[in-house]
């Protein structure tokens, strides 16, 4: 069996630590840096990746060069912060790969302040990370990119470890860039919302994420998850008026 493994980067040595002694397994690794100024690009090569640098220019294409590098037909696909269990390695590695299948889809158990959620949106959801580059690609998508894949696709049952942020000034970082990338997206289609609306909708937002979601059955760090990502939505819209207004 070959895989090749993408990754995707920007300054990410200290996530690359944890997340590519998981792949030793994999014969070709490929990652596509954007210019990072720590030692990403060192630490990769230190575990054997092939690194291309590349000026990103949205998710969908910077994944789309990665699967274009790949030695192999077959792709996984990981994001930095991502780890792989131990139970999902073995899993992968016993799969008959074949023309029959097109691709397989994981569950990812979102990691929020050092706690797996096993409940919530974030972990509710299977996502196409190992297909057949045969058969399909990214989309071109800047953001919230996806597989476009023809022929079957199948579960695996065993997870990914998603440590999306690494503390609350991370989280607060990558809040500003999303939101203000969502903003342009609802822009783009012509969205809009009041200020009033806007700013009300919070408890809403809250009592969907908290309740609906299930994240109070994740404790603490579900119920910090929910009431930021409440404000998330909040803000997002705040920044949508701003642009409509301009």
């Amino acid at each position: 069996m070959s895989i090749s493994t993408i990754i995707i980067a920007k300054n990410e040595a200290e996530n690359l630590k944890i997340s590519l002694p998981k792949l030793h397994w994999c014969k070709d690794i490929v990652l596509v840096d954007d210019n990072s100024t720590d030692e990403t690009i060192k630490i990769a090569e230190q575990f054997g990746c092939r690194v291309f640098t590349r000026i990103f220019d949205g998710f969908g294409t910077q994944k789309q060069f990665a699967v274009s590098q790949a030695l192999n037909n077959w792709v996984l696909n990981i994001d930095a912060d991502e780890v792989l269990t131990d139970e999902l390695i073995e899993e992968i590695q016993i799969l008959k790969l074949n023309n029959e299948i097109s691709g397989y889809e994981l569950p990812i158990r979102h990691v929020f302040l050092d706690k797996i959620f096993k409940y919530g949106k974030e972990s509710r959801y299977y996502h196409l990370r190992l297909f057949n580059k045969l058969e399909g690609n990214f989309d071109s998508a800047s953001v919230h990119e996806k597989v476009i894949l023809k022929g079957n696709v199948l579960k695996l049952q065993n997870v990914i470890l998603h440590n999306s942020y690494k503390n609350l000034d991370h989280y607060f970082e990558k809040f500003n860039r999303y939101t203000s990338i969502g903003a342009e997206k609802l822009k783009e289609k012509g969205k809009s919302r009041n200020l009033l609306m806007s700013i009300v909708s919070f408890p809403i937002y809250f009592f969907k994420h908290y309740i609906l979601y299930r994240n109070f059955l994740n404790g603490k760090a579900g119920f910090i998850w929910s009431y930021l990502n409440a404000w998330y939505h909040v803000v997002k819209y705040l920044k949508l008026n701003e642009l409509n207004n301009k």
